[in-house]
């Protein structure tokens, strides 16, 4: 489980980097970011 909390926040900080960087916009971006650190941090939490 924790290899799925790492791969998700590691997906979590491409995409905030790209939309800081290039401007990146996509339909619900501030949902599905804020869900993917919620998912992400879950899932390193129950691996401790």
């Amino acid at each position: 489980m924790k290899e799925i909390g790492r791969l998700l926040l590691a997906v979590w900080l491409i995409l905030s980097g790209l939309k800081a960087v290039i401007g990146l916009h996509f339909h619900y971006d501030y949902m599905v970011l804020g869900g993917l650190a919620i998912v992400a941090g879950a899932f390193l939490l129950l691996k401790q």
